[in-house]
């Protein structure tokens, strides 16, 4: 249970310290017209949440914000793979991101993986979410060992993880 202010203190009619994070370009400004289907991947926005499923008929046409992220290139977090294993075991850790990745999409449609790509010897991988990024780390720490350097999620604008071995 949440713990509530008391309606006689001081700062009751003042927001609480960093309840939105009014820096991210992406994050809702208001309510989106309920229902709302997304043109570019089909993602639902009903009531106040995105899923997936089948649009309705009378659903407002809107982007939702992981495919304005992509469009945009303006990714929330980036994953870094380093050396001479992530260079041997391209396609393997490939995988396991993929993994990762449809795994946290199949639950929340603004977690995906904006791009994978070579860059100065390292594989480097763009998401839409900065706790996907930090998921993504995670999970090559656990399944290859290595050293993961990972801060932990805050509301900055973009969250860089980087995993070596």
């Amino acid at each position: 249970m949440r713990r509530q202010r008391s309606k006689t203190h001081a700062a009751a009619g003042q927001p609480r310290e960093g309840a939105r994070n009014d820096a991210d370009p992406y994050a809702a400004r208001r309510k989106l017209a309920d229902p709302s289907a997304c043109t570019e991947c089909r993602a639902i926005y009903r009531a106040g949440r995105w899923s997936w499923g089948a649009p309705p008929a009378d659903a407002a046409r809107v982007v939702c914000p992981a495919c304005r992220r992509i469009a945009d290139d303006y990714p929330a977090g980036v994953v870094t793979l380093r050396g001479d294993y992530a260079a041997a075991h391209r396609v393997e850790l490939e995988q396991l991101v993929r993994h990762v990745e449809e795994r946290e999409r199949a639950e929340h449609p603004l977690k995906r993986i904006a791009a994978i790509r070579e860059a100065d010897g390292a594989l480097e991988i763009t998401t839409t979410d900065a706790k996907l990024a930090r998921g993504i780390g995670t999970a090559l720490r656990r399944a290859h060992d290595g050293v993961l350097h990972a801060p932990p999620t805050s509301r900055e604008q973009l969250v860089r993880v980087s995993w070596e071995r």
